[in-house]
This record gives C-alpha cells, sequence and structure tokens, in this order.
C-alpha cells in the first residue's frame, strides 16, 4: 500500500516540561482540518530522542485517539540497536498504528549491508507497513540507492523519506524508482521538484505552516498543472529556509505558538528557543506581523519642523 500526499511529522507541545496534550489536540484537529493526508508522531520534529518510555507510549496512544481514524498514523520508530528498535515497534503495533517511519542506524556507521539486513529483521518481525528514512547528515552513514531497490523488494517495506542530502541520488532514484513504492521528499525545499518527477508526496516540517499552499502544491501537481503548481511553490520557497535556519523544530514551535496553536514554544535541552533575529524574520516572512518599532517622520511647514511619532506601520499621518 503507498502512502502519498503531504504528511505531518507533527512537534511534540511541550508545557512546564511535560507534553501539552490540550495543545496536541488542537494541532491535530487543525491540521486534519487542513486536509493532509497523513500523521507521523515521534520524529526528529516531534522531538522523539527527549521523550521517555512513558511519553512514547502516551504520544502513540493520545495521536491514535485524538485522530480518531480520520487519516493514517505512521510512528516514528528507528533507532541504531536493531533488536530494541524491534521492541519498540512491537509496543507501537499494540495501538493499531497503520506504519512505521525508521531511520537509518545512526554514529555507529553500519555499511549498505548491515543497514539492509537491520531493516530486513525489523520488517520479517511485523506486518506494519515500514517507511525508510535516509538522512545522512543527521546519521552518519548514506542509504544508497541499490540498497533502496534491494530493501523495496520486501513487501512491507513500502517507501522512504528521501533526504539523502544529495540531488543527483535523489533524481536518479525518482528516474528509476521501485516497483510500487513512494517516494516521499524530506527535504522540504525540493517538493515541488520531487512532484513533477513523479514522486508521491512529501514528510514535511514546514508544512505545519502555510499548509493549504502545500497542499494546493500536492494537488496541482497531481493534475499535471506544473505550471500552477509552481506559483503556489513560490509563495512558500522562501519561507522554507527560515524554518530551517536554526535546529528544528524550534523554529516551527516558535510560529505555532504566535499563530495560538500551542501555548508554549518550549524545547528540550539539548534543544533551545530561537534568537530574537529569527523571530524578527519570522514575524515578517512568515506570521506577516508589522513592524511594531515606533517611526519617527519628519516634516517641514511654514519653516517649522514638525517631528510625528508612529507606533505601527499601520498608523497613518492624518
Amino acid at each position: 500500500m503507498k502512502i502519498n500526499g503531504v504528511w505531518l511529522p507533527i512537534i511534540t507541545p511541550f508545557k512546564d516540561d511535560k507534553i501539552d496534550f490540550v495543545s496536541y489536540r488542537k494541532l491535530i484537529d487543525h491540521y486534519i482540518g487542513k486536509g493532509v493526508h497523513g500523521i507521523i508522531p515521534l520524529g526528529t520534529t516531534g522531538e522523539c530522542p527527549v521523550l521517555n518510555e512513558r511519553e512514547f507510549e502516551e504520544m502513540i496512544e493520545q495521536t491514535m485517539t485524538y485522530v480518531g481514524g480520520r487519516v493514517p498514523v505512521y510512528v516514528g520508530v528507528g533507532g541504531n540497536y536493531t533488536a530494541k528498535v524491534v521492541k519498540r515497534v512491537k509496543i507501537a503495533e499494540y495501538y493499531d498504528i497503520q506504519g512505521i517511519l525508521s531511520v537509518c542506524p545512526y554514529y555507529n556507521k553500519p555499511g549498505q549491508e548491515g543497514i539492509y539486513e537491520h531493516f530486513k529483521s525489523i520488517a520479517e518481525e511485523t506486518d506494519l507497513n515500514i517507511v525508510l528514512y535516509n538522512i545522512p547528515y543527521r546519521t552518519g552513514v548514506n542509504m544508497e540507492n541499490d540498497t533502496v531497490h534491494r530493501l523495496a523488494a520486501i513487501p512491507n517495506i513500502i517507501g522512504i523519506k528521501d533526504a539523502s542530502g544529495d540531488f543527483k541520488q535523489s533524481m536518479a532514484l525518482l528516474m528509476n524508482p521501485p516497483k510500487d513504492f513512494s517516494i516521499m521528499t524530506g527535504e522540504d525545499a525540493l517538493f515541488y521538484n520531487t512532484l513533477v518527477m513523479g514522486g508521491q508526496g512529501g514528510i514535511l516540517a514546514s508544512a505545519h505552516l502555510k499548509t493549504d499552499l502545500f497542499l494546493d502544491v500536492y494537488k496541482k501537481a497531481k493534475e499535471n498543472n506544473a505550471e500552477a503548481a509552481f506559483q503556489s511553490w513560490k509563495k512558500l520557497y522562501d519561507m522554507i529556509p527560515l524554518l530551517f535556519k536554526e535546529p528544528n523544530p524550534s523554529p516551527v514551535k516558535y510560529c505555532l505558538k504566535e499563530m495560538g496553536l500551542i501555548d508554549s514554544d518550549e524545547v528540550r535541552l539539548p534543544l533551545t528557543e530561537i534568537s530574537d533575529s529569527l523571530k524578527d524574520k519570522l514575524n515578517h516572512a512568515v506570521l506577516s506581523k508589522q513592524d511594531t518599532k515606533p517611526t519617527i517622520v519628519h516634516f517641514k511647514h511654514d519653516d517649522v519642523t514638525t517631528h510625528i511619532r508612529l507606533q505601527s506601520s499601520d498608523d497613518t499621518v492624518a
């Protein structure tokens, strides 16, 4: 079963160092209402490394309750110790999720055969659908396209979140995709390119913001209206680098707090909140806030200079 569309690797909202499930439910209702095609809790954007085992299960349980079958749910379950990943998959299975998103083993840097055997072992221990996740600039190891093709032959490995960081590698996979296999970009800035080259969609942290536009790009691209999709894409393209200018998901959380979708932009160490300079940039480029700093306007009439202090750019001189 292939997946497609705009999938959201949803944030985990915190408040006073606890998961804020009130805000979390609000987020799920908001994004399902917008029309996202799937929800993925416990990914990198969901700050999975800083959640304990109890919180891991709570997040899955509450996600399934709040989603209520409206969209499919794939849970982020990965690691660099295969047996431990399998145990976590067994826990996730209990909650009737539809699949998992599983990242390449990190830090211990296995070779291609090790990567293959890792995911093959996981696939043999579950009937859940599995989406591979290749993001070498985080894991330290790249899953080569030949390995992707080998893994795609396993029936319940149904797709990949491709964030290889290598444009040539990504394009080569799109040009020669495995049969009945979903290529979902995890490089947000390559979403449009992926769609027009036949990819199935994206798993996109930036789709927390301007979600309607991401969905519009997808819809128009799938209608083979590349030009219309491109016009919508141009409205998004400048925003994406700002959301990754400092470590994800801190910029996204700041925006969501300012939009009133979560109560706090709190993140857990070692992440920290974003800088004031990035807040200013996001306020203008993403949140469309006006400059609140007072502006001094000088004009001269009958040799008398008058100074008027404007509180914001919305003020006018009468």
